[in-house]
């Protein structure tokens, strides 16, 4: 699944689908989970439970 990082506060990423549908909320992940370099904007690939910056 792909996603963009909206926003950053504190030690949490808020993770956005990049084909967010009308009833989706931001994903709240720990920053320390992301890959280093991972920054808002940046696009994101999920898949068997790994971030890969894209």
């Amino acid at each position: 699944m792909h996603f963009y990082i909206a926003r950053i506060e504190g030690e949490y990423a808020y993770l956005r689908p990049e084909n967010p549908c009308s009833m989706c909320e931001d994903l709240m992940v720990a920053l320390a989970l992301l890959p280093d370099g991972a920054d808002v904007g940046s696009s994101l690939f999920y898949e068997a439970g790994e971030y890969q910056l894209l």
